[in-house]
């Protein structure tokens, strides 16, 4: 196992294990991880904003579901191919390089969108266009920050890492909707695009200051057939881990068919329009259970039997979307949706350590350009999804259907693969320490 920077993974100590429910922040006393999390900090709030205001100018300027639907297809095409290409790319160059690259392009990206909303341009080809680019460079961002974790902080220490990042992600993903929501209300989307871009400039200073951080065991310029054939060795490698393979089609699963955000225009504008910031609430809803989940994630870190706790995360998460769509009023809504987002944290944090402990170094940008496809690509088909059935059988139908079909689908994983049932952390770990 390689030696995390800046020293060795902080040993367990009896404080540690005493800790019970609180987040663990041990990582944080490694100075290259809180450069990590601090631009991880610092770009939540504008992304989170930037994730509202896209839909809603869309909605805004077409009226129909359907149509927010698209916009999220829009952005899973180059999500796609650049966030294959990026884990390639992450596995064959500088990390610490890759990351500013990616952060300057995410912030001119940014500010491009900020002069479109300034300009008043009403233009749905330009908002597409932009839209394509952010996708685009966060797809590339995403895994290389991700492969990055195991060497800064050890391989002990990535749930915590993980959980970290997660939860103060959450934090945007709140504030980020309730602030652009109430921006939205006043007329203002440039500011909501502002924000983002100024987030991307403070993280581009952060990421300057971590060490070198290359992959190991390579030498040599990178290629673009290189990376092209490097995508193809990752799913070479993938076709035979059905434990990691299934870490992500469960999230496929989750994400598809109970994804819920293309629906908060439509209810933001009939059913719940006597709130006036309806739509902040309903963007917010997932990450507030996100949130609550991850500051008592110290039992997450600890969690040995990781498949089975996945799997079970995915069902809460199912059923809450059922509650979802059954909600007669915003607040039991948004209550269903907290419970979604408690769900999907779990999930999150153990299939993402699972990827990250059982893959060797030199797999881990591909592993984690797959991962950031599948968790940011899911969505996006999810959101089709929920659009087109929304616009011809209504909002209850299309998440009511989607959330039975996922406790469904976990059952049947749980049958089928036992290996991803049975999968268990310390195992995992005492491999990777092996190579």
């Amino acid at each position: 196992m390689t030696s995390p920077v800046d020293g060795p993974a902080p040993e367990e100590t009896p404080a540690r294990k005493r800790r019970g429910f609180a987040i663990d922040t041990t990582p944080l006393r490694n100075p290259a991880y809180r450069r990590l999390f601090g631009g991880i900090t610092v770009t939540m709030l504008g992304q989170q904003m930037t994730l509202v205001a896209v839909p809603y100018q869309v909605y805004d300027l077409t009226g129909s579901s359907f149509m927010v639907g698209v916009t999220s297809i829009v952005a899973l095409v180059p999500l796609v191919v650049f966030g294959l290409l990026g884990g390639a790319i992450a596995d064959a160059m500088d990390r610490r390089r890759l990351m500013l690259v990616t952060s300057v392009g995410s912030a001119a990206a940014s500010a491009l969108l900020a002069v479109q909303a300034g300009l008043g341009l009403d233009s749905l080809a330009v908002l597409w266009t932009l839209t394509a680019f952010v996708s685009a460079f966060s797809a590339v961002n995403q895994p290389t920050r991700s492969a990055a974790i195991p060497a800064i902080v050890g391989a002990e220490a990535v749930p915590a890492a993980n959980a970290l990042a997660m939860t103060v992600r959450q934090i945007g993903v709140i504030a980020g909707p309730l602030l652009a929501g109430l921006l939205i209300g006043l007329g203002d989307l440039f500011l909501a695009y502002v924000v983002d871009a100024v987030g991307f400039a403070v993280a581009v200073l952060l990421v300057r200051g971590l060490p070198p951080l290359p992959p190991l065991g390579v030498v040599g310029k990178l290629r673009l057939s290189a990376a092209v054939r490097g995508v193809g060795e990752g799913f070479a490698f993938l076709r035979t881990q059905p434990v990691l393979l299934m870490t992500l089609v469960v999230d496929v699963i989750a994400m598809l068919f109970a994804w819920p955000q293309a629906v908060f225009p439509q209810l933001s504008q009939t059913t719940y329009s006597d709130n006036a910031n309806s739509l902040g609430w309903l963007f917010a809803g997932i990450s507030i259970g996100s949130l609550v989940m991850g500051l008592t994630s110290g039992w997450v870190s600890r969690v040995d039997r990781q498949g089975a706790v996945v799997l079970g995360a995915i069902a809460v998460w199912g059923v809450a979307i059922v509650g979802f769509g059954f909600a007669g009023s915003l607040w039991v809504a948004v209550l269903c949706l907290a419970v979604a987002g408690a769900g999907d944290m779990v999930s999150a944090v153990l299939r993402s350590s699972m990827l990250q402990l059982a893959a060797p170094d030199d797999m881990r940008g591909r592993m984690q350009g797959v991962f950031i496809v599948v968790v940011a690509g899911g969505p996006r088909l999810g959101d089709l999804r929920a659009g087109a059935v929304a616009s011809g059988f209504g909002v209850t139908a299309a998440m009511v259907s989607g959330g039975v079909l996922i406790v469904v689908a976990m059952v049947v994983v749980a049958v089928a693969v036992p290996s991803f049932w049975l999968f268990r952390a310390s195992r995992a770990a005492e491999a990777t320490r092996d190579t």
